[in-house]
């Protein structure tokens, strides 16, 4: 019983960080929101959990069976319009949200959090004040330079 509680606590953490990666990237617009990443998270967690510890000896076929679903199912949050493409940074979101399960299936719930925090931090990095401030700077032209407006 304590040995199915440890892993129950290990993939509620995992699907709970899953969730505030997908909340972020509900609060942008994506199509895939919370429930998604709640959901990948929590099956890499499950699968991670129950991989170390029922089958260590091959828990690495587990993970690397992980990657490549995810990398699945982020190709296909993918689409191409016209000269633009669309849903690549939630795929990549997705596919870290993923190695965040993984690390909370494993009992690495600091760094998990930690990674979590890192995700977040580079989704929202461009509405920061502060960056947005030194993107716009970037981007002015120099003296002596004409502007093209």
């Amino acid at each position: 019983m304590k040995f199915d509680l440890v892993l129950l606590i290990r993939i509620f953490v995992g699907s709970v960080l899953g969730c505030v990666i997908g909340w972020e990237r509900e609060a942008r617009g994506s199509a895939a929101g919370d429930r998604t990443f709640g959901l990948v998270s929590l099956g890499a967690a499950a699968f991670t959990a129950a991989g170390v510890e029922h089958f260590p000896a091959t828990a690495e076929k587990v993970m690397a069976g992980i990657v490549t679903g995810v990398g699945f199912l982020g190709a296909g949050m993918i689409f191409r319009d016209g000269d633009t493409m669309r849903g690549l940074t939630s795929a990549a979101a997705l596919w870290a949200a993923a190695a965040v399960g993984m690390l909370a299936g494993i009992g690495e719930f600091l760094i998990s959090m930690l990674i979590t925090a890192l995700i977040l931090l580079i989704l929202e990095a461009r509405y920061l004040p502060v960056l947005r401030r030194l993107e716009a700077q970037s981007w002015r032209p120099k003296d002596g330079e004409r502007s093209e407006e």
